[in-house]
């Protein structure tokens, strides 16, 4: 997600092993498919990218008879794999301006395989009741009045801004000493970490000031506010040492290897046609991590309920 952002123990854990790649066995292609082979699949830690994952190696598997592997990774490890060809695709990807640049533009072993159609958004936010009782809260502005009651164990004298997996892209950092706020940029480890604290938080009223982003299943279940950080323009995050504005809004694209590209492959034709909407993922996100149900499980039932998609995707890769 950006080296966002967002390991997710509810979502990937069905998926594959832990710190491995696992291999799941070839379903039936459609009678008119062209042979698919393997299709490894990269996937990152946070449970809409699950979806991703669970859905398009459900309908490869299935429908185009592809050996569907999931290799689970940081964002930047899976770039390294699709340069070093253990990794045929990422099906999320949250910018990566540095990594766009040397894979893509030098040296040219990654290509952009088009947008998802999910709209990315990421920022600093507080549970409802915080927003509520202090509804100016939610302008910077007023952040470092409010600092105090942020403060934590980690973050001594300072408020506590939380964020989540190490390996998100994240501007917290900059944005805190450019800003001049009172804060300390605390990591918490896991999305899964970052839902349970704003639970907590709204459950026991108390303060939590943290990371956080759409498309997420979790605002289904609490409408977490935004604080309204400077607003983003264009350039305004260029030199990352000095940004002082919000992150910016996120087409979401995907990638792909250009050997696997190149290849024919039926699963890099469904990579390209792969396009839904944020209520889409937040829907299979949410029978994962909220539900309980395994990847395949959730996948199953979100494409039994949605083959009009489905057909679109599938469209050019022979599969009848």
């Amino acid at each position: 997600m950006i080296a966002i952002v967002a390991s997710v123990g509810l979502g990937l854990a069905g998926l594959a092993g832990c710190g491995g790649t696992v291999k799941s066995a070839s379903g039936d292609s459609g009678s008119g498919a062209k042979k698919c082979g393997n299709f490894r699949i990269a996937m990152n830690p946070w449970v809409g990218y699950t979806a991703d994952g669970a859905v398009v190696g459900y309908v490869a598997k299935h429908d185009l008879g592809c050996t569907v592997s999931y290799v689970n990774g940081k964002e930047e490890v899976s770039w390294q794999g699709m340069n070093s060809g253990t990794v045929d695709t990422i099906l999320e990807n949250w910018g990566h301006a540095d990594l766009t640049k040397k894979y893509i533009t030098q040296l040219k072993s990654v290509v952009d395989a088009g947008q998802t159609g999910n709209k990315g958004i990421i920022g600093w936010y507080v549970p409802p009741w915080m927003a509520e009782k202090y509804p100016d809260i939610t302008d910077w502005k007023n952040l470092n009045k409010y600092a105090s009651l942020f403060k934590t164990s980690e973050s001594g004298d300072k408020g506590q801004l939380l964020d989540g997996d190490p390996s998100y892209v994240t501007n917290d950092e900059a944005l805190v000493k450019n800003l001049k706020l009172n804060y300390k940029v605390v990591v918490g480890g896991s999305e899964a970490g970052l839902i349970q604290s704003f639970k907590s938080a709204e459950k026991n009223k108390t303060a939590l000031l943290a990371y956080f982003y759409e498309p997420q299943w979790f605002f289904s279940e609490m409408k977490l506010v935004k604080v309204n950080l400077p607003a983003y323009t264009d350039g305004c995050d260029a030199d990352a040492a000095k940004v002082a504005c919000d992150y910016p809004p996120y087409n979401l694209n995907k990638l792909m290897s250009k050997k696997f590209a190149d290849s024919g492959s039926p699963a890099a034709t469904l990579v390209k046609n792969f396009q839904w909407t944020n209520d889409d993922q937040n829907e299979v996100a949410e029978y994962i991590a909220k539900d309980g149900m395994s990847n395949e499980a959730a996948a199953k039932k979100w494409v039994d309920a949605n083959q009009d998609k489905v057909k679109e995707w599938l469209k050019g890769t022979g599969a009848s």
